[in-house]
């Protein structure tokens, strides 16, 4: 699965598992902050193009992640999102830091 990190200019492009639950959220976040910290990356790209399911485990992925990056100036942006995710974004009010991109 550690071929959906990879690590383009400043971004880390992180592609989501298709079920995003609290089994995969703790190997998904420690597996990003590495990159995060290994790369000295700013922005992370979550793509969820794959992803049909996610649990507030998810929410913690992202928050995580964005509160890594944003002290330093970092964003984080959520691509390839099918209308569920984008909802759960919205109502969890990830919109107001995470930009999705459609």
């Amino acid at each position: 699965m550690e071929e959906n990190f990879k690590v383009i200019d400043n971004y880390l492009m992180v592609r989501m598992p298709e079920e995003i639950d609290h089994h995969k959220s703790s190997y998904i976040s420690e597996n990003a902050d590495r990159f995060i910290m290994q790369n000295r990356v700013s922005n992370v790209v979550f793509d969820f193009e794959d992803t049909r399911f996610m649990d507030s485990s998810g929410i913690g992925i992202i928050m995580g992640r964005y509160k890594k990056i944003s002290c330093f100036g970092g964003k984080v942006f959520a691509v390839n999102m099918d209308n569920r995710i984008k909802h759960l974004l919205i109502i969890s009010g990830l919109h107001k830091i995470v930009e999705i991109m459609d």
